[in-house]
């Protein structure tokens, strides 16, 4: 799935996850068949750069967990404990 093939919603929805810090890249990988690299290149494309780089930096940091290796083994979800489930892209309201 290229770029061209994504809805706004879909790429709406990638920037979120990707912006999150908790949602591996792994996580956008399942729910959209992007890589990392076709992922960093929409963040790339679509944010001011100024954001970019500070997105940039904070997953290279050490602090982010956006890399399943980077997490806690104990931590088996892509999710928040707080989040409801996520059905065809649409976070469930509260």
């Amino acid at each position: 799935m290229t770029k061209k093939n994504l809805s706004v919603e879909q790429i709406d929805r990638i920037i979120e996850m990707a912006w999150e810090d908790r949602t591996p890249f792994e996580a956008i990988t399942f729910q959209f068949g992007i890589s990392e690299a076709e992922t960093i290149a929409i963040m790339r494309t679509e944010l001011k750069r100024s954001s970019f780089n500070l997105w940039r930096k904070r997953v290279n940091s050490g602090i982010s967990q956006k890399h399943l290796k980077k997490r806690n083994p104990e931590i088996e979800r892509f999710k928040c404990t707080r989040q409801r489930t996520i059905s065809l892209n649409k976070i469930s309201k509260r």
